[in-house]
């Protein structure tokens, strides 16, 4: 015990000693480059972790039975589950998601498993073939450790919220070789406010992070191209169809997995999840080879010009000729590509939804490009190839900002940029006709939870029914007669009574202005009973409300007061509007205060 509270004792006194010598913007700015180095190192780590593995499948597992790739995946996603299960005792899916909730939810704090739990449950399930990425992963990890430093250096809430920015933008940098996506994807995924406060310490996670991959794995961008036209005024129009082609590739994307995602979660059983699972990826990828793992081979080769190499493992080669069949084969893949992901997550396997989204944007970029070339346009496939990853990517995640800074830093394509901010803002407009918010989001959107640009919105969402819950009125049942009200009324400082029964229900509420002109009557006191006497209120609010429905409720009914109940409608206490202004400017003021 004595170790424990000297160690303890230690620790204050040396944050006490760094909070002393350091101002708080100068801690901020060390954390972020501490960030910055830790969520590159992590990313680096994954990389390997899954490189190694896919050697060890490719060499001694698969070992030249191709039909044993029917297997593998499986294999990796039952480990997965196991060292969920066994190990981390905690649901590691859906990782940005996860930020956000962090974010909106839970102050901020991010687990402390989630620094560790996410790389090697991303890395068992890709380094086995799952058809996932690994990059939503790592910007998870990334967060944690930038909400577990802050947290460690018992900092205010927002700073932490900025430090989990600094973790997601250290991740993208450093898994991507990309300082300005990071920052941007940071901006726009996460939707954290820009502010030259937050501004540097962002760069300085990104920059850094990129650094430390450099110096780790060279300057090559992770998918060089080794052919490319420049761009020409005459293939707007096509890059307009392409980004339309996009922005509806991206909705069949967003719903498909939303609602396969829906229905694997309707399977209780783990383990006929992962048979289930297992049984249909194993199934896609013995006739779409492409679907193993991440794709980024796949998006070599295309990029490259080499979509021959692209059917040569499959087995339905022989059945494919000319361009209509590549075509055709290609379609197929895209279609299949979402149930390959939702079968290696819904099984219980760990990774994001990035390495899809550009794996189907090239594929989309390249089959219109062949589908052209059928009607007599030439348009380059590598380009195109190249573009429609950046216009899944703005379409799946709302992002066309960092579909744009991705795409050309992670190809070194700054020369298209023309055509990458063309389709990507069209795929983006396109598909926001359909949905309002994204595969991130939409969750946590319909439940209020979501954090947004908009600073009204935000600061509604970060309110919760706790805070502004008034529990000192004084509650009457409703056979009290009026002489027994009377008396309750002479030791209240309230007007308004809610009228529960036995059960603590509510019936409804007495308003002190509707017995004003008979509580002065002794006469009937025994004749009225509350029950005779109360009225229903406009609304009645529910404890789980989001304010921002609250908020609405309030304005629809012109109420200033509503009870609230719990789910069996007993009663819980009141919310009056002016309590919700008070606690709105309380949060505003911290907020806005830089």
């Amino acid at each position: 015990m004595k170790s424990k509270k000297s160690g303890t004792w230690i620790s204050t006194k040396a944050l006490v000693g760094i909070h002393k010598i350091l101002q708080e913007k100068q801690l901020i700015l060390l954390l972020s480059f501490l960030v910055g180095i830790f969520s590159s190192l992590a990313a680096n780590l994954l990389h390997s972790m899954i490189h190694w593995l896919q050697v060890f499948v490719a060499d001694y597992v698969i070992a030249g039975d191709k039909s044993r790739i029917f297997i593998t995946p499986v294999f990796g996603i039952t480990l997965t589950v196991l060292f969920i299960h066994l190990v981390v005792k905690d649901d590691i899916s859906h990782g940005v998601t996860k930020i956000l909730y962090a974010i909106s939810q839970r102050k901020s704090i991010i687990k402390p498993h989630n620094m560790w739990s996410s790389i090697v449950g991303s890395a068992l399930t890709i380094g086995f073939g799952g058809s996932v990425g690994a990059e939503a992963p790592i910007v998870l990890t990334g967060a944690a450790i930038g909400s577990n430093l802050a947290k460690f250096f018992r900092l205010n809430q927002k700073t932490m919220m900025l430090m989990i920015g600094c973790g997601a933008a250290g991740a993208i940098g450093g898994i991507f070789k990309a300082p300005i996506a990071g920052l941007v994807f940071t901006l726009e995924v996460l939707m954290m406010d820009l502010t030259m406060t937050s501004l540097a310490p962002l760069l300085i996670s990104s920059i850094t992070a990129t650094v430390i991959t450099y110096m780790l794995k060279g300057f090559t961008p992770m998918f060089p191209l080794a052919i490319y036209e420049p761009f020409i005024l005459n293939r707007i129009p096509t890059y307009l169809l392409l980004g339309v082609v996009c922005g509806l590739v991206s909705l069949y994307f967003t719903r498909c997995m939303n609602f396969l995602e829906t229905m694997m979660k309707k399977i209780t059983s783990v383990w006929v999840k992962i048979a289930l699972g297992g049984i249909l990826l194993g199934f896609l990828i013995y006739f779409f080879p492409s679907l193993y793992g991440e794709g980024y081979v796949t998006i070599l080769q295309l990029l490259n010009g080499e979509s021959s190499e692209f059917l040569s493992e499959s087995p339905l080669k022989s059945y494919l000729f000319e361009q209509w069949g590549l075509v055709a084969y290609i379609v197929l893949v895209i279609f299949f590509k979402v149930f390959a992901s939702v079968a290696t997550n819904g099984a219980g396997g760990v990774g994001g939804i990035f390495a899809p989204s550009l794996f189907i944007g090239a594929l989309t970029g390249f089959a219109v490009a062949k589908i052209l070339l059928q009607f007599g346009v030439f348009v380059p496939a590598t380009n195109f190839a190249l573009v429609g990853m950046a216009g899944l990517m703005s379409g799946v995640m709302f992002a066309p900002l960092t579909g744009i800074f991705l795409i050309a830093e992670l190809t070194g394509g700054y020369h298209l940029f023309m055509p990458l901010m063309i389709v990507s803002v069209l795929s983006f407009l396109t598909i926001k006709i359909f949905e309002s918010h994204s595969l991130y989001t939409m969750r946590l959107a319909q439940k209020g939870e979501l954090l947004t640009h908009n600073k009204d919105r935000s600061i509604l969402t970060l309110l919760k029914m706790d805070n502004v819950l008034e529990t000192d009125f004084t509650t009457i049942p409703p056979t009290m007669t009026l002489g027994g009200l009377v008396k309750v009324i002479s030791h209240s400082k309230r007007n308004i009574f809610p009228v529960v029964n036995e059960e603590g229900q509510l019936q409804g509420i007495l308003l002190l202005d509707e017995v004003r002109n008979i509580m002065f009557q002794p006469r009937l006191y025994e004749r009225f009973q509350v029950s005779q006497l109360m009225s229903f209120p406009p609304a009645v609010l529910s404890q789980e409300m989001p304010m921002e429905k609250v908020m609405e409720i309030f304005e629809d009914t012109g109420a200033w007061n509503l009870p609230v109940v719990d789910e069996e409608r007993r009663y819980l206490g009141f919310v009056s509007k002016s309590k919700i202004f008070n606690s709105y400017r309380q949060v505003l003021v911290h907020f806005s205060d830089e």
